[in-house]
C-alpha cells in the first residue's frame, strides 16, 4: 500500500524541468504528505498533451454522491483496477504522475509497536508513482442528475500498488507502481496498448530502491516537517501510526 509519501529533497526549479510542470503549479517541500491532501501530478489534456496539475489524494469517481468517498481510494490495487467502476475508465483514458521522492511503510512484525521507514531510490532522485485521476462535480437535487453548474470541480487521484519487491516485501506485501523515467511518457500516452499499460505496473526492481529507520515524527499525519525523516533515538519508544479520521 501507499498511505504516506514526500516530496521533500529535489528543488522545486529542478522538479519543473524534470517533468514538465509549467511556473502556474506552486512547488513546495513535503515531508508527509497524507490522504486528502494536495499533491503534485501531472496529467494531460484533452488532446492528451502533459500538463502540471494539483490533484487531492483520494479518487472521488465522476458518479460519487459524495466527496468524502475519496478518503477510502488512495490506493488502487494493480491487478484489479480495470475491472472496478471507480477506477477503469480512468485506467484507459485518465492515467497521471504523482510526484514523490520516497514513501513511507511501517514494519508491524516486530516486537513492540510499528517501526517506520522511508523508500527512495537508490540514486536519490525523485520518481513517479503510477496514479490515476478523475473529475467530480457536486449534482444538482438529490436524485443524481445534472452537474451544478457554478461549483468549482474536485480533481482527486489514486496511486496504483502491486506487489511488494524484496525490499519491501520484509514491511509489507504490496507496494505503490514507481515508474521507472523511461516508462512515463507510455503511461501517459491515451494510446498505449492496454497490455503495454499492464506490463508498466509492476514492482521496481529491488536494486533500484532502499529503505531506511525513520522516527516517530513521521506518525502523527499533520506532522509535515523535516525531522519525519530524522533517524530514530536510541531511547525513542516506537508508536503506532496515527489514523487520520476523514469522517
Amino acid at each position: 500500500m501507499c498511505g504516506r509519501y514526500t516530496l521533500a529533497g529535489p528543488d522545486p526549479s529542478s522538479l519543473r524541468a524534470r517533468f514538465g510542470l509549467g511556473e502556474q503549479i506552486v512547488v513546495r517541500r513535503r515531508y508527509n504528505v497524507a490522504p486528502t491532501d494536495d499533491v503534485v501530478a501531472v496529467t494531460t489534456d484533452r488532446g492528451g498533451a502533459p500538463r502540471g496539475d494539483v490533484l487531492r489524494w483520494g479518487l472521488v469517481p465522476h458518479w460519487a454522491q459524495d466527496p468524502r468517498i475519496g478518503a477510502r481510494m488512495i490506493n488502487a490495487r494493480a491487478e484489479t483496477a480495470a475491472s472496478k467502476p471507480a477506477f477503469r475508465d480512468a485506467l484507459a483514458t485518465r492515467r497521471c504522475l504523482v510526484l514523490a521522492d520516497g514513501f513511507y511503510e511501517w514494519q508491524r512484525d516486530v516486537p513492540g509497536p510499528a517501526r517506520a521507514w522511508w523508500i527512495t531510490r537508490a540514486d536519490a532522485q525523485p520518481f513517479a508513482f503510477a496514479g490515476l485521476w478523475a473529475t467530480w462535480r457536486p449534482r444538482d437535487g438529490d436524485g443524481g442528475g445534472a452537474p451544478a453548474g457554478d461549483v468549482e470541480p474536485l480533481p482527486t487521484c489514486t496511486i496504483l500498488t502491486t506487489s511488494a519487491n524484496d525490499v519491501v516485501a520484509p514491511l509489507h506485501d504490496r507496494m505503490p507502481v514507481i515508474l521507472p523515467p523511461g516508462a512515463e511518457a507510455a503511461w501517459l500516452d491515451h494510446g498505449t496498448p492496454a497490455a503495454e499499460v499492464d506490463d508498466l505496473l509492476r514492482p521496481l526492481d529491488g536494486g533500484a530502491i532502499v529503505a531506511r529507520r525513520v522516527g516517530g515524527a513521521v506518525n502523527d499525519a499533520r506532522h509535515d516537517e523535516p525531522d519525519c525523516l530524522d533517524p530514530p533515538d536510541d531511547d525513542e519508544p516506537a508508536a503506532e501510526p496515527e489514523t487520520l479520521t476523514l469522517f
